[in-house]
């Protein structure tokens, strides 16, 4: 009964935030600060699951342009680590989301970009542009850079794009880590613990080039797993002490 009562809730809650936030989004059409405002309203359905959701974060990281990468785990990513973007940040999605019923137009309007995944050519043209963007609209970039969902595989290998775009716009990348909720959530259960979403500090890339562009996704992809261990390890530390 509580699983179906919390399902009706969330389809609702969602399809008016789409739409008051594709409303506003047209009034204030594709501006840089859209984004931020929209995710922190999906953030605030955390409850709605029985979460308890802690956000840090980083006094360290720069209010200039930046990469931010985050962790891809499931379709609970909207309301808990969404609630991390910075203001004059917009994400990259694939290019299918704009045919999402009511969440398309929102994602549009609000200012985000396409990907267009299927053509290499046009995807690199996309990463290209975006460094150029980050500077003429002094804009932060926010990707997933395991391309999909993880669903409680781990952390995926990264894909190269968002280094990429951070070396080529001289731009630092900035990891957000959100600690483990796959397995974790049961809609029948009222309380489903606690949750931590963290920025950590942000790397500079000055000393990368394209031609290692790997090393940085494999330095970044080794910062983001050990503190996603050190999150649930701290999470399972308090829980038993609650026991």
């Amino acid at each position: 009964m509580l699983a179906i009562l919390r399902f009706f809730i969330v389809i609702i809650s969602c399809i008016l935030i789409c739409l008051l936030g594709s409303l506003y989004s047209l009034l204030h059409f594709r501006n840089p600060n859209n984004v931020s405002v929209i995710a922190r309203w999906f953030g605030r359905l955390h409850k709605f699951f029985g979460l308890k959701t802690e956000y840090r974060f980083n006094p360290k990281n720069p209010q200039t342009p930046a990469i931010y990468i985050g962790n891809h785990q499931n379709n609970y990513d909207m309301v808990t680590i969404s609630y991390m973007v910075r203001p004059r940040t917009v994400s990259v999605g694939k290019k299918s989301l704009a045919w999402i019923p009511f969440f398309g137009l929102l994602y549009w309007a609000s200012g985000n970009i396409f990907l267009d995944r299927n053509n290499r050519n046009k995807a690199h043209s996309t990463m290209n542009a975006l460094s150029q963007r980050i500077h003429q609209d002094n804009l932060s970039i926010w990707m997933f850079p395991e391309g999909t969902r993880s669903r409680g595989r781990g952390l995926l290998p990264f894909k190269t794009g968002a280094f990429h775009s951070a070396i080529s716009a001289g731009v630092p990348i900035i990891p957000v880590v959100c600690s483990t909720t796959q397995g974790r959530v049961k809609l029948n259960r009222w309380n489903n613990g606690r949750v931590i979403c963290e920025e950590l500090d942000p790397i500079d890339v000055s000393a990368y080039k394209r031609e290692n562009v790997r090393d940085l996704a494999q330095h970044c992809h080794a910062i983001m797993e050990k503190r996603i261990a050190e999150l649930d390890a701290e999470i399972a530390s308090a829980e038993q002490a609650e026991k």
